[in-house]
């Protein structure tokens, strides 16, 4: 699986913000023990719902979501329609890719990663639809001319057959462009004290031998929107440094990580660096210096801190596997991951 690369967002703003609204759908052929068909929907990177071929219905994952269901009951029904209806038709296409292609077995994915963007200061909207196929794009919906484009050969028949369905170009404007912002508002106000909540992290040094880089992990921060940097006299280090991944944990917090490679610095300059985490919308800086005192192995220890965090966070990545590749799809091309 690719690594799932995060492009932060920083800036000094203390409310303005771009709120999500994504929907990831991934159906699956020779996958054992996996739903045929998986769907989640995020708010703001925070999962709110979920739906696969083995439970055939829409589960509200956040209490805010539960209430907004018991205020206004056609949602889990939309929901538990557009589950089932878009379980069909993946499962046909995949088929219909698989012939396409002369696949006759192995396992094969097909997934897609559609939504919305609000920015709340500036009212700007950004929709999008993609397609991604056994983990490479396949077609992309491009809302300014309302055509598809095809990144792979393999998909120039689909985009043909999709550009001459005018009506279903203008719904998909209708639905990025009006419905799905008006849906991701109302997600906000009712999620509000979820959402925009602010959660500072637990911030240590790991490290495995004393050859290994010194790894600083910042988890149990909230929201995602996040700098993690090594520092040497105060200026920020590019080089023989590794940024890890925005992981998400099983309580719906994240954690990060950034490595620093000792190999060409004595033992005499380790008091000239410091890892800084800073969170969006919080001005103060959490700074931990490079004290050995301050190191922790897993050598005849207890697991460090933040390991749970760690294991949570994989579980989690397993269970939303969809997510996952389809998120990392689009990043890339958005912002050139």
């Amino acid at each position: 699986m690719r690594n799932l690369l995060i492009l932060l967002i920083f800036c000094q703003g203390a409310h303005a913000v771009k709120h999500s609204l994504k929907y990831f759908l991934t159906a699956t052929s020779g996958v054992p023990n996996f739903p045929e068909f998986v769907g989640a929907a995020m708010v703001n990177e925070v999962q709110v719902g979920y739906c696969d071929s083995n439970i055939k219905t829409a589960e509200p994952k956040q209490d805010w979501m539960r209430k907004l269901i018991k205020d206004e009951p056609q949602h889990q029904e939309w929901y538990a329609s557009k589950c089932f209806g878009n379980r069909q038709v993946f499962r046909a296409n995949i088929d219909s890719l698989k012939q396409r292609l002369n696949q006759t077995g192995g396992v094969h994915i097909l997934q897609r990663m559609n939504g919305c963007e609000w920015d709340d200061e500036t009212g700007e909207v950004v929709g999008f639809n993609q397609y991604g196929y056994d983990g490479e794009d396949f077609i992309v919906l491009d809302l300014k001319t309302l055509t598809w484009i095809a990144p792979q050969r393999q998909a120039v028949v689909t985009k043909l057959r999709w550009d001459a369905e005018k009506a279903r170009l203008e719904h998909n404007k209708n639905y990025y462009i009006h419905i799905c912002p008006e849906w991701l508002k109302k997600y906000v106000h009712y999620g509000r004290s979820f959402l925009q909540r602010t959660e500072l992290p637990s911030v240590s040094l790991l490290q495995k031998t004393p050859s290994s880089p010194v790894s600083c992990l910042a988890t149990g921060f909230y929201p995602h929107r996040a700098s993690l940097v090594w520092r040497k006299d105060g200026e920020e280090l590019h080089e023989e440094v590794d940024h890890g991944e925005i992981l998400p944990n099983h309580d719906g917090t994240f954690q990060m990580s950034v490595d620093l490679k000792l190999s060409s610095v004595t033992s005499e300059d380790w008091t000239r660096y410091d890892c800084v985490f800073q969170l969006y919308g919080v001005k103060e800086e959490i700074v931990t210096k490079l004290e050995k005192d301050r190191i922790r192995t897993n050598k005849g220890k207890e697991p460090p801190i933040g390991l749970s965090a760690i294991i949570g966070g994989i579980v989690a990545l397993i269970f939303l596997l969809s997510c996952i590749v389809s998120f990392c799809i689009w990043r890339r091309n958005n912002y050139g991951c």
